[in-house]
């Protein structure tokens, strides 16, 4: 068995300390652009963090299940133990928006986010690793992308609120999606139950590159990564790139990153022994992301959030140096509190295994 690679979890726990700091800034209105989502077609380098980390997700899939599936292992037993994490990884999601709503003032409640989806692409994945070859895994991912393309456009129209994804999610969860039209009275979730699809595609583009990372193969990671991105592109000229309905041109097109970085972090990091940066978020990627929402759900519960923002940065950064640095420090702070606690975790040996 391939021992655990340095180079997986730093690049996990990289991205899960981005996603930290896009989902915590002082203000939301003085905010860099590249901190910011596309509002609807686009990409900008935020938008490539959840996908990144859907990747990493089958990446550590085809390091963690691939030996013990060549190994003989009970493929049942594998099966289990994999949808009980998965199911674990809903229901804490699911509980953070529960508490959200029951905390904050104005907040509805929401049953979909980004944690129900990382476990239901962890499941996905999960099953396709044990009871699947290779060329099927492919056969998924091309039939997830082009099906998934031909609903949309049946859907006739990829506009908000309009297109066929988000109309199907507010007819199956209605007021509990992220957002509601105030003119139309239309729902929209970017993480919702037809995008879930192409989403998987995603962490299975992961899991075939974690196998070839496990192989060494790091032609076919280059090689893959460039096609990705070419592939995206071109497809993006008839079906733009899209978080909010994680379009198949956007799954090419972050999976083309996410490989090539892959590629880099193994490079740097497993062959020429750099230290694996990140790592201390990786191995403990569910208590950051969780503690960080839940943190960020408590301190404007308790009316801490605003002043604290105010008095600790805004009222001496801004006059200084403008106050989209002072959301930016903020944001830094925010991050490196949260590399505090998980360093003392990683010292301590504690890690959250959901």
């Amino acid at each position: 068995m391939l021992k655990r690679l340095g180079s997986v979890d730093a690049l996990r726990g990289c991205t899960v300390a981005l996603m930290l700091l896009v989902n915590d800034p002082g203000d939301w209105v003085h905010t860099y652009w590249p901190l910011k989502h596309a509002e609807w077609n686009g990409c900008t380098p935020t938008d490539l963090v959840f996908p990144f980390f859907l990747f990493v997700v089958g990446v550590s899939i085809a390091l963690a299940i691939g030996p013990r599936v060549e190994q003989g292992a009970d493929s049942h037993a594998l099966m289990q133990a994999a949808l009980k994490r998965a199911l674990r990884i809903v229901l804490l999601g699911l509980a953070i928006n529960v508490i959200a709503w029951l905390l904050l003032p104005g907040a509805h409640l929401r049953l979909l986010g980004v944690l129900q989806r990382i476990g239901v692409c962890f499941a996905g994945a999960a099953l396709f690793a044990i009871y699947t070859p290779p060329r099927v895994q492919w056969a998924a991912i091309a039939t997830l992308l082009l099906g998934y393309w031909g609903v949309l456009l049946a859907g006739g129209s990829l506009e908000p609120f309009a297109n066929i994804a988000s109309r199907t999610d507010f007819a199956l969860f209605g007021h509990t999606v992220y957002q509601i039209d105030p003119i139309t009275g239309r729902g929209h979730d970017p993480e919702g139950l037809l995008s879930s699809f192409p989403s998987l595609a995603t962490s299975l583009l992961g899991l075939r590159a974690g196998q070839w990372l496990r192989q060494r193969n790091t032609r076919a990671l280059m090689l893959s990564g460039i096609a990705w991105l070419l592939l995206g592109l071109a497809w993006s000229l008839v079906f733009p790139l899209n978080k909010n309905l994680w379009s198949s041109s956007f799954v090419l097109w972050t999976a083309g990153w996410a490989t090539l970085a892959l590629l880099l972090f193994h490079w740097l990091i497993d062959r020429r022994g750099w230290p694996a940066i990140g790592r201390r978020f990786g191995v403990n990627a569910v208590a950051a992301y969780a503690g960080s929402e839940l943190m960020q759900i408590l301190l404007p519960a308790l009316g801490v959030q605003g002043p604290l923002y105010q008095h600790a940065f805004a009222d001496w950064i801004t006059p200084l140096a403008g106050p989209y640095i002072a959301s930016l420090a903020y944001a830094v702070v925010f991050v490196a509190m949260w590399w505090a606690v998980v360093a003392v975790m990683d010292r301590r040996k504690l890690y959250l295994k959901l």
